[in-house]
């Protein structure tokens, strides 16, 4: 019996020290304790231009690749890399002595043929003699009729070997001239002024032309100016236009910015592992010579540019908030019902409007609800053409309908709302506690 006297007291110890218990332990749904920070970004002033980048690959304007059109070995070299030639100067020559022997050969040749053109010459005239004793005969009819026509068949025979000598004559006199020619070709000159960018052959070296002509330097006409090729993307293709602003850099000159203008904008598609791009072709003032051909060049196509304006960096358009994220905020910082309307300190969207609110003092209406939007303001809000941004104020956040206008792909031109150089911008919450009661329509 005495030990069922103390169940009871067992039992109301065990309550109270429950209650106890629950009563220090902290509610989950109380206000966080944990400090809320913001992550911010500034806003600045200058300017912003939309812009294009592509990777090209500098060139001379004008390259010409010179050749051999005969077959020889090389016994002469008078330009080298990076050397200066005119237009005629001889660069390079081939041995001439089989191109003389052949010159020599077709001489032989054509001199049998002029022979035999006057030897058929000779018998047109013999024949045409005989024909007209033979017809004076026939006159006199000491000689019958076929035997006329036997001495014309025998001039006409002359005067067809006579035309056959004369085309003789002629493809020999065309031979030699070919002759003669190859040994002119036996000594390369520059077809342009200009600058030797590569030599392809060395002295002693057999260069074979039976196919197709072998390269022995490349020549650039003018350094002076050149071009970029670039592969510009399907997709930004069409934003271009002729006389478009280009800016490049190259790796040998780190830091440094070139200027260029687009000359064309080529057809011709370029696929490569099935992208598509397109030729953009600039030209470059080269007049102090440090760029040189085969340079890998980073261009940028100025689009569009706007000078002296605010700027908002994109990290801020891209914040959200979420419904129950703003009246996280709202009840932490006890800003009531009004929190993140238009009337709230907003300026209505207008560049320095102060709170845009009624004039009497009532509250403002908030942006409408909409299921269907996702407005970066808060999940469920639209706001038109405008935009909404979280301005920290006085370590409190404000939201601030804002219009962009131009974006370089890292910050958003302003055009219209109350924001300042120097505002700072919310990109991120960290710390914020749940939601103990609901405040508000956003």
């Amino acid at each position: 019996m005495k030990a069922k006297s103390w169940i009871p007291r067992i039992i109301t110890l065990s309550v109270i020290a429950g209650l106890v218990a629950f009563l220090l332990i902290k509610k989950p749904w109380a206000k966080s304790e944990d400090p809320i920070t913001f992550a911010t970004v500034t806003v600045g002033k200058g300017s912003i231009a939309a812009q294009v980048t592509a990777n090209g690959t500098l060139s001379a304007r004008s390259t010409v690749v010179v050749g051999a059109q005969v077959s020889g070995r090389v016994v002469e070299i008078h330009a080298d890399f990076n050397d200066k030639v005119t237009k005629g100067e001889i660069i390079a020559k081939l041995d001439e002595s089989v191109l003389k022997t052949q010159i020599e050969q077709n001489q032989a040749s054509y001199d049998l043929a002029v022979a035999n053109q006057l030897k058929s010459q000779v018998a047109v005239m013999d024949a045409d003699r005989q024909l007209k004793r033979q017809k004076g005969l026939q006159d006199q009819q000491l000689v019958a009729g076929a035997t006329v026509e036997q001495y014309d068949v025998t001039l006409q025979t002359a005067k067809a070997a006579l035309v056959a000598s004369k085309a003789q004559v002629a493809q020999a006199a065309a031979n030699l001239k070919t002759a003669r020619t190859n040994l002119g070709y036996a000594t390369i000159v520059s077809p342009v002024d200009g600058i030797v960018l590569s030599r392809a052959v060395d002295v002693g070296q057999t260069v074979a032309a039976s196919l197709q002509a072998p390269t022995l330097f490349t020549i650039a006409e003018d350094l002076s100016v050149m071009q970029i090729d670039t592969a510009v993307a399907e997709a930004d293709v069409g934003r271009l236009k002729e006389g478009m602003k280009a800016t490049f850099s190259v790796d040998a000159f780190a830091g440094k910015i070139f200027e260029g203008t687009v000359r064309q904008v080529r057809n011709s598609p370029t696929t490569t592992q099935g992208v598509v791009t397109y030729d953009a072709v600039i030209d470059v003032d080269n007049k102090d010579h440090l760029l040189r051909p085969g340079m890998t060049a980073n261009v940028t196509f100025v689009l569009e540019q706007v000078a002296d304006t605010v700027k908002i960096p994109n990290a801020a358009l891209r914040f959200k908030l979420s419904r129950d994220q703003m009246t996280a905020l709202a009840e932490h910082f006890g800003m009531g019902s009004g929190f993140g309307r238009r009337g709230s300190g907003s300026g209505g969207g207008r560049r320095g409007g102060g709170s845009g609110g009624p004039s009497d003092g009532s509250a403002a209406p908030g942006p409408r609800p909409d299921a269907g939007s996702s407005a970066s303001g808060g999940a469920g809000m639209k706001f038109g053409d405008k935009k909404p941004v979280w301005k920290l104020v006085d370590g409190k956040p404000k939201m601030v309908l804002i219009k962009p206008g131009l974006t370089d792909g890292s910050t958003t031109q302003l055009v219209e709302g109350d924001l300042q150089p120097g505002d700072q911008l919310i990109t991120e919450v960290t710390g914020l506690p749940a939601p103990t009661r609901k405040i508000g329509a956003f």
